[in-house]
């Protein structure tokens, strides 16, 4: 019997490419929001938190401020009461009403689409603003979140030293106008068939198909 080869690197984003798309023709964004702004205090509570959690926290801080003008009013207390079961509650509450103050004082409230911009808001890092530019107006974006930064590791697609490094990686191997999808695919992905503990880069399809002879777990870097 003749032992399969591991694919080549364009074999293996084109099967990537077409496998997701199998998958997952249909990203709807995971955290529920109601505009740009809900989207981006969405996005920033997320951080180190599932989105389920910040699913069910969210209606909850909505009832309390739901634009940037009412949140930027709201006692701090009240904001890192509501927000304590996402985790890292006294930073996030004070970046969630300081980023609503600027909102405020420069843009009238609004979420301003500029990566640079939103970078420049509290507690609004790189992946963040990929996120919002990406999600809420549509601009091709490649966030890297743990899931595929391990995930481009696994595939062979990125050696994983940094997020910045698997970013300009994955962009360099994907077409522009695939990103902002294959963003939310990958992640998919990775909760339902490749997490970090349902598969070691030998079990789920894609790095079975990728790698069929990859006989050792893959070990993975972390950002």
């Amino acid at each position: 019997m003749t032992e399969q080869r591991n694919l080549l690197k364009a074999e293996r984003v084109a099967f990537i490419l077409d496998k997701l798309e199998q998958l997952y023709p249909e990203t709807p964004v995971p955290l529920d929001h109601k505009d740009t702004y809900t989207l981006l205090v969405a996005v920033l509570l997320s951080a180190q938190c599932t989105d389920e959690r910040v699913n069910q926290i969210t209606p909850l801080l909505w009832q309390l401020a739901d634009n940037a003008h009412d949140m930027a009013m709201q006692d701090l207390e009240r904001i890192r009461e509501i927000i304590r079961p996402c985790g890292l509650s006294p930073q996030k509450s004070k970046a969630i009403k300081g980023l609503s103050e600027i909102l405020v004082e420069k843009y009238n409230g609004e979420v301003p689409a500029s990566m640079e911009a939103l970078e420049e808001l509290p507690g609004v890092g790189h992946k963040t603003a990929g996120v919002v530019m990406a999600q809420a107006f549509g601009e091709p974006n490649f966030p890297i979140d743990t899931h595929i930064h391990r995930l481009a590791q696994r595939w062979g697609l990125s050696n994983g030293k940094s997020v910045a490094q698997t970013e300009k990686d994955l962009k360099r191997l994907f077409p522009k106008d695939k990103w902002n999808k294959l963003h939310l695919q990958i992640i998919f992905y990775g909760r339902e068939y490749c997490s970090a503990r349902g598969c070691n880069g030998t079990i789920c399809e894609i790095c079975h198909t990728c790698y069929p002879n990859r006989k050792k777990p893959k070990k993975t870097l972390k950002p």
